[in-house]
Parts: C-alpha cells; structure tokens; sequence
C-alpha cells in the first residue's frame, strides 16, 4: 500500500472518530444517551483552572464573596491580567482569558448569585491588563484575595506553546468598586499634612477645623503654598490632576474630621466635607480670554465680575429604592460632567425595577441632594483690549458656594476647567469649571478694580503736590489738555473721579457719595470728547448711549436659560460698573420709558428686581456722567433752560450739576479755537517721520499679563509732562515765539498716568470731616439759593431742591479730597459754591438782555440798538466763560456794570461793535478795586511766581481769583485795564497777555 493511501485512511479515521466524539458528547450532555463518563477526579469550580488538561487542585476561601454588594445602578467589572513574557499568540490569550473568566463566573455563582446577575444586566464588562512576570500575577492574586476579592489564575498544560504548570491569566472579580491604594496612599499624605503644626508659617489647620466646626460649615479653605511647601510632588499633582487629587483630599478632611469632632456640640452624619483653595497658582491664575484647551482638566484661579446668576436648584446625588416584593432597599448613585471624580459619568435614568423584575419605589426622604447654581463671569471691562468683546465662561456652584455671589460682584475663583462635551459644534465642545472656592473682591479696597501699584517716590510725588495753593487747577487742566476751555466742567470731572463721601447709618440710611454730571448743549462742543477722556482715565468706565441702551440693559433684566428653561438674573451696565463710572452719551434720544428705569440707580444706587418669580436688589454705586442735546437741536438762549431741556425735573435733580454748553459765536474765541485745531493736527508723536501713519498703540490695554507685569515691575510715574504747544494748547495760551523769556512762562502739565494714580491714593484715605465753618457756608449758600429762586433774574438750569444741599456737600467733600486734606474746610465749600453757581446760572439772557436795553436807553451811540443786536453780543460770549450771576459788584457806569455782571467767573470776552463803551471802560474801574488788584498782584509775584519773569493773564487772573468772595472776583477785562493802568505808572509791563515784571 503506498504511502498516499495509508495518510488518506489516517485522516479519515481521524475525521470519523472526531464525528463520533462530537456527536456522542452533544447526545450525552442533552441526556439523549446513556453514556456514563469515566470516573476521573473532576476539577473542583473552587480550585483554579486549567488549560483542558490539568489543574491544581487549590482551596479558595470564598466565605466573604457573598457579602459583597452592588448599587442598583453601579457598574461592575472583571479584571484580566495577562502575562506578556511568555509569548502568546492572540487565538491562544483569547482561549486562556476564557478560562479564567469561566473560572471567576463559576466561583461567583456559587457565592454571590445576586452579584453575578448585576454583571450580566450590565453586559458583562471586562478590562484586560498587562503583567511582566510570573512573581508580579501571584503578587496580584495574593492582595485580591487579601481584599476578599474572587481571583482565579489559569495553570497551561504544556501542549502547545508553554510549558507546563506556567499561570498565563489572572482573573479578578467581577466586583463593583475597586479599592484604590493609590488613593488611600494619598488620603494619608494629606491627612499628615493637615495634622502637621511644625512649620512655623504655615497655618494651623487644626485650629482651622475647629472654627468650621464650630460654624457649623462644610468647606475648608488651604493654601496651596503650604502644601507646596509640605510636598511638592501633591501639590503639582492637584494643579495638573485634581480630579485624582481633590477626592483624596475630600476624605483625608472627612478622616480628620471624625477625629476631631465632639459628639455632643457637632452633628457630622449626612455631610459632606470639602477642600476649597488659595494661594499662589502660577501659569494656572487666568481670565475668561486667556483660557486656553491646555487647561481643561486642571485646576486654575480665575479673575471676573459676576455677569448671570441662575437660581439655586436641587441636584439629586443618590436615589433610595424601595422593593415592596422583597422588603430590600436598593441605593442608586449619580454623576455627570459636573461632579468631581475619578470615575465616569453614570446614566441618569431613575431605576424602576430591581433586577429580578419587582417594581421600586423611589423613597426621597432618603435620598441625597445638593444644592446646585450656574453664573457666568465676565472678564473684566477695564482689562479687556479695546474693540473686542469681553469673554465669560460658566462656573458651577454647589452645596455651600451658591448664593456666595450676585451680579456685577467682582470675584476670584479657583476652580477645575473641564469639558462636559456635546453642543460645541464643529468638533467643539462645552466647557466650564467647577468651582470650589469663590472670593469676592467687592468687599476689599477698591472695589475689586484693577488699580495701579503705588511706589514710594509716587506718594511722596503726590505729597508734594498736594501742599501747592493750586493743586486742584492743575489737576483739573491737566484732565483733557487737548481739549479747548471747558475749564469748569473739567473741574467738575475732577470731583466726579475723586467722588464724595458715601454714608451708611445706623438706621439703614444710604447717602450715596457719587457725584453725577449732564451736559446739555449744542453740536461740536467736545461733549463726547470728554466722555471719552473719561472712560479712559476712570479705573472702571463702561460707556453706552441712549439710543443703543434699554433700560433694563443699564439696569438688570431677567432671562430664560437656553439650556434648562429657568429664570436667571443678568447685569446691566450700571450694576457692572459699580464702584465706577457710567458714560451715557446721546441720553436726550433714550425713551422715557428706559430712562425712568435709571431714577433709582442714580439715587438710592441700587437696583431692584421683582419679576418672574426673583425678588432681588443689586447694588449699582456708580456715578453718572451724561451728555445730550437740546430739544431744539441747538440750544436757543432766548429760552428758559427747561424749555431746551426735554428732562423731567425728577431726573435733573438726580444730576448735581447740570451744564449748559453752547457754540456761541465770537471772532476772538472763534480763532483761538481755530488756532488750536490747527496746531494739534500739526503735531506728529516722537519717533514717526511726519506724513506716515500713527501704528494703534495696542499696549496701552490693562490685559492680564500687562497689569501683572507692571505691578511686578512698579514703576515710578513722571509727575510732569513736557509742554507741548501743539497738543496742550487749550490749557493755557501758547508762549509767543517772539518773546525770549518764553520757557519761564510754560504752564505745567501732569502726566495722565500720574493724574490716575493721584486720584487712586485720593480716593483710598480716610473720608474727609466736614468742619463747622464749610457747614455754616454751606447752609448760607443753601438757603440764598433757595430763597432767591423765585426772582425773575434768578433762572436756573436745574431745579433748586434738598439734593442741592447734598450736591455742595459732596462737591466740597471732593474738593478737599483733591487737597488731601482730612477735614473739609471753608475754601472748599466756597469752591463748591462757584461750581455750583456756575452750572446753575448758565443761561439767563432774558432778563438781563431786559435790563441792559433799559440801561442803555439813554447812552450816548447806544440808542439805536435793536433786540437782534443784543441778542447778537449775548451770542459773542464763549459757553465755558459765561456763568450769568445778576446783582454782582456795582460799578460807575453802566457799561461797566455790564461787565462785572457777566465776568464773574473771569472770562468775558470784549464786545466789538461799542467802541466808545471800550474807551469808557478804564474810567469805570474804582480806585478801591485798583488797589485791591494791585494788592492781590503782589501777594501773588511773591508767593507763587517768585522765580518766574513773564507770566500769562490767565494764570494771573486765576491766582488773583483764588479765594475771593464770589461778589469780589475780577473779570478779565477789569483785570485787563487795571493792568494797563499799573503799566502806565511803570509797575509792570503788559504785552500780549503777558504780564512781565518791572
């Protein structure tokens, strides 16, 4: 037979006799045959198994597998362990992973059915690891089975690939929670760090457990510089992993706590105790624009205001079932995206049957829940770069951190950035941070607003300057120098950024100490310009305008959330800025409706909501600075002021001072102007070539990493600026290039930055005291106001009420802030008096337009005048250099008389068109105020411009002026021709406005 023929007859026994055995095995295990197997010791299913041929036969106490239990909705698990140095092939690892799995089902089966069940309702999830050797899977199995866990290790026959008795796969559980050693290490580490008192600068946390015992609250506050000092390795390990780290800590605070704790004061059964952080977070301190994916699962510190609020809602932890078949109480743990933990996200589906099928009731008395909120914070608008829209981000609130925060309330967080996923779209996703720590930075210094670092030489700079006579003037020209005049209502910016003082009684009362200012008037008269100066020089300004403005956008409105439906609070623009400043512009083209919305800001400063269910009131102590046009377009001066001002009354009271700004029309002023223009549109910034253009200057934003490195830095600011005719032109008259005594005349300018800072240390000492003598000064100022109201001369631009006398209070309180004075004196309520006096006395041509044509009847060249022409020279005079106060210093001829009458506030302009009044004019001036001059004059020389030679009439004037009576001030053009006078008796020496000493 050959060699062919007997391998096919091989084969086809084979392959019969392989038939047979299936078939004859399949009939014996359905009991279709009688066939009885050999008897051969069988593997016992609490031995370990083996690989079809052999097994050892090893004993397993398996006594404590029944005492594990599952949650109804708690996963379990099996774990496989596979050795990788024996060189198995994928059939051959598959075929030993099911072995030890029968193995692990067999001895769970025996011992804890229910267990085996809750695996399968689960789909019977198994995770495969990996193992070096022979010594590190029987290490595994011993500590398993040292847990009371079901571990099985599979020995190989030796047929194949391996030899003989060599343990291939380790099988563990299935079981629902693995115990964490690693975690357990942890917990211990921080456990001995809140026990350890041996450093002596670190804080006691022992001490600090037993206050929040004691206060019955749940958090503890650490500082991540101690750990850091106590272990490095935890500390980099909570910024880059918290979700492994922040769980440990949870329960080394709850050990510590169990303790600690005494039975009969605190209650600590169903609390949860948490870890909240502070400190130093390094890269890890971000804002809402700096977040970055690099961030998302760490832990950071996040700077922001408060913008939304959601409400306070229930979030359920864990659910209690009741099987009423079976008398057996079933938990149900949950998590989402938002819980903090080292394990994932479980279904949030109620459970209603248990797994055999009996139906539950839930029982909520048992049940846990946590209080739940979202609020979105906002950068902060002074730090966000101009032009770009401010970014925000969600942060969660739970148990005791909700309500810890309201909108436009400025705080620190320190939190975990993490994606919950879904709803980003194209490949984005959600993110927030769950927050647990929240500081508020409204209750310290400052309100929380980014300020600038103050040095040493910077407050002995600002020192020095306050001890000058005129400080407040310069600091006041200082503000806006590119703009022309105005010189009254850049005073009142000053006081407005400096601010009153604010008063808190016993009784509940609030003064708000905020000053508000409306100017009114006609086109083209810088009112936006210095809107603009002060949004930018202002440490918190947010800007807005009447027509773009609703009112619940100034004030607060109440939304629906997109995502679950309910009702939350938003801020507005005047509840962001509190502690700031509010720009309205274009405020006459805002709807009445919106506009009454802003009555209760701009006096009682707060903000109250009672809608969709939410009572609420939200602080909003921020000052108000206006500008809008008249009803008519322009501001008709034949008119009284509330028929050009469409205001109620009920809102120009809110405003403490109202100022009229009119283009009138005057050929002297109209070419200083001009001349102004021309000259800055002359100017090219140091270092440009002229004609090319001016790059954005992007560094001047109040970025994060810009204010950081600067207050690391702390940098001295230059109190004075150079003099640059160009660009500083509307302080003060340029110095005649004629001259050569020129430089000594240069009026001196402070530099911006060095203004801000003056206005922030101002503004952090102690309120000034109102003295006696400001008191009865401004009771007198008071009361003649209020009494003169009624005369026909005596119209106001805005209505004289008990907010008036508050008006000179804060106004005089701000005065002597500039000063830096602790006490509120006489000078400055006589300062408030005249700004005061100014704004309300504006505009009263009328009557005195009256009274000039009866005057002027009977004068020689006079007679003729019609209404028109003096309507004409009541237009010549300039809007920042008219302030109308009847009944002023008499004078000996009538012209005269006009003059001092509207020159009151040093500023009035010649009138062209009487020549023959103007030659009559020095022989009106009264030898008792020739000599006062003359008096004042040197006073001045010798106290002020001691050094100095040639000294414009403005600043003259302006030293004169400084603390006469109101009914004593010079005008310019008796200052003018008294000086003539002493010129020609050879005592000084006038030329071109200059004043030069002989």
């Amino acid at each position: 037979m050959s060699s062919n023929t007997q391998a096919g007859l091989v084969v086809a026994v084979a392959l019969v006799s392989a038939t047979i055995g299936y078939w004859a095995g399949v009939g014996s295990s359905l009991k279709y045959t009688n066939v009885t197997p050999k008897q051969s010791p069988a593997p016992s299913i609490k031995g370990e198994g083996s690989d079809n041929e052999e097994s050892d036969e090893e004993e397993h106490d398996d006594t404590n597998l029944g005492e594990i239990k599952a949650g109804l909705m708690e996963e379990c698990k099996l774990v496989l362990v596979v050795r990788t140095d024996l060189g198995m092939t994928k059939g051959k690892i598959a075929a030993q992973c099911g072995h030890a799995t029968l193995a692990c089902y067999k001895a769970i089966s025996a011992a804890n059915p229910a267990l085996l069940r809750h695996w399968e309702r689960f789909g019977q999830p198994k995770i495969a690891l990996k193992c070096d050797s022979e010594e590190e899977l029987l290490l595994l199995q011993a500590t398993a089975q040292s847990l009371s866990l079901c571990a099985r290790s599979i020995q190989d026959a030796g047929r194949t690939q391996i030899a003989a008795g060599s343990r291939t796969v380790l099988g563990i559980g299935p079981e629902p929670n693995f115990p964490d050693d690693i975690m357990r290490d942890r917990a211990r580490i921080l456990q001995e760090f809140l026990e350890d008192t041996s450093r002596p600068d670190s804080t006691d946390y022992i001490a600090e457990i037993d206050t929040m015992l004691r206060l019955d609250e749940t958090r503890l506050i650490v500082n991540v510089d101690d750990l850091r000092d106590y272990n490095a390795e935890h500390a980099i390990g909570l910024l880059r992993q918290p979700h492994e780290y922040i769980p440990a800590f949870d329960a080394a605070l709850l050990e510590r706590v169990k303790l600690q704790y005494d039975t009969e004061k605190h209650d600590i059964s169903n609390k949860e105790y948490h870890v909240g952080f502070r400190g130093s977070f390094g890269d890890h301190h971000v804002s809402p624009r700096t977040l970055r994916a690099s961030h998302i699962g760490k832990m950071i510190s996040l700077e922001g205001i408060v913008t939304r609020c959601s409400l306070v809602r229930p979030k359920m932890m864990r659910s209690v079932h009741y099987s009423e078949k079976t008398s057996t109480f079933y938990k149900c743990d949950y998590r989402d995206g938002t819980t903090l933990s080292s394990q994932g996200p479980t279904s949030t589906i109620t459970p209603l049957v248990d797994p055999d099928g009996n139906p539950l009731q839930m029982e909520v008395g048992y049940s846990t829940f946590r209080d739940h909120q979202r609020i979105s914070v906002q950068e902060m608008p002074e730090r966000a770069p101009p032009g770009q829209l401010p970014r925000s981000v969600d942060v969660i609130m739970d148990d005791d951190l909700v309500d810890k925060c309201k909108p436009g309330d400025r705080v620190t967080l320190v939190g975990v950035y993490r994606s919950i996923g879904g709803g980003g779209g194209a490949g984005g996703f959600k993110t927030l941070i769950l927050s647990n720590n929240i500081v508020l930075l409204s209750t310290k210094s400052g309100g929380g607003i980014a300020q600038a670092r103050l040095t040493d030489t910077d407050i002995r700079n600002i020192n020095k300057l306050a001890q000058k006579r005129n400080i407040v003037s310069l600091l006041s020209s200082s503000l806006a120098p590119s703009i022309y005049g105005h010189d009254y209502i850049k005073r009142a910016i000053l006081l407005l950024l400096l601010g009153g003082a604010e008063k808190n009684l016993t009784n509940g009362t609030h003064i708000r100490g905020d000053i508000n200012i409306l100017m009114v008037g006609d086109p083209s008269t810088a009112k936006s310009q210095l809107l603009r100066f002060v949004l930018s020089t202002a440490s918190l300004a947010i800007a807005t305008t009447g027509r773009g403005s609703s009112g619940v956008g100034l004030t607060a409105a109440v939304t629906t959330d997109k995502e679950t439906g309910e009702r939350r609070l938003e801020a507005g623009a005047m509840v962001l800025a509190d502690r700031g400043v509010v720009c309205i512009d274009e405020f006459d083209k805002m709807s009445d409706v919106d506009r009454v919305a802003i009555h209760e800001v701009m006096e009682q400063q707060t903000v109250t909501i009672a809608k969709a269910g939410i009572h609420t009131s939200l602080n909003a102590r921020c000052s108000v600075i206006a500008a809008a046009n008249p009803i008519y377009g322009q501001y008709d001066v034949h008119k009284d002021p509330h028929r050009n001002i469409a205001l109620p009354d009920s809102l120009l009271s809110r405003f403490d001072l109202l100022f009229v700004v009119t283009d009138d029309v005057e050929e002297n002023r109209d070419r200083k102007i001009a001349d102004h223009v021309l000259r800055m549109h002359r100017y090219v910034p140091p270092g440009h070539e002229e004609g090319t253009p001016v790059n954005e200057n992007l560094a001047q934003s109040l970025s994060v990493e810009a204010a950081a490195t600067a207050n690391a830095s702390g940098t001295t600011t230059e109190p004075f600026e150079k003099y640059d005719p160009l660009i500083h032109g509307g302080v003060a008259p340029g110095p005649s290039s004629r001259s050569t005594r020129s430089a000594a005349k240069k009026p001196e300018i402070l530099s911006i930055p060095f203004v801000k800072k003056y206005i922030q240390y101002a503004k952090a000492k102690p309120a000034p005291v109102l003295t006696q003598g400001a008191a009865d000064w401004i009771v007198q100022v008071y009361a003649s106001l209020r009494n003169d109201e009624l005369e026909g001369n005596n119209k106001k631009t805005s209505p004289l009420t008990a907010r008036t006398l508050e008006t000179l209070i804060r106004l005089a309180t701000a005065h002597a802030k500039a000063r830096l004075s602790s006490k509120v004196e006489e000078k400055d309520a006589m300062a408030a008096e005249e700004i005061l006096k100014f704004a309300l006395f504006k505009e009263v041509l009328k009557p005195e337009r009256r009274k000039r044509r009866k005057l002027n009847t009977g004068a020689a060249g006079a007679g003729a005048q019609s209404d028109e022409e003096e309507g004409s020279d009541d237009e010549m005079e300039s809007a920042p250099q008219r302030m109308e106060m009847p009944q002023q210093q008499p004078a000996t001829t009538t012209k005269g008389k006009g003059d001092d009458v509207n020159g009151i506030n040093g500023r009035m302009e010649e009138e062209p068109s009487s020549s023959a009044a103007q030659e009559s004019q020095p022989r009106g001036v009264a030898p008792q105020r020739v000599d006062k001059f003359r008096s004042r004059l040197s006073e001045v020389f010798q106290e002020r411009f001691a050094e100095e030679e040639a000294i414009p009439m403005e600043s003259v004037l302006e030293a004169i002026n400084e603390g006469l009576p109101v009914d004593e001030l010079f005008g310019r053009i008796e200052a003018t021709e008294i000086a003539e006078i002493m010129t020609a008796a050879d005592q000084i020496m006038l030329s071109d406005g200059i004043i030069y000493k002989i």
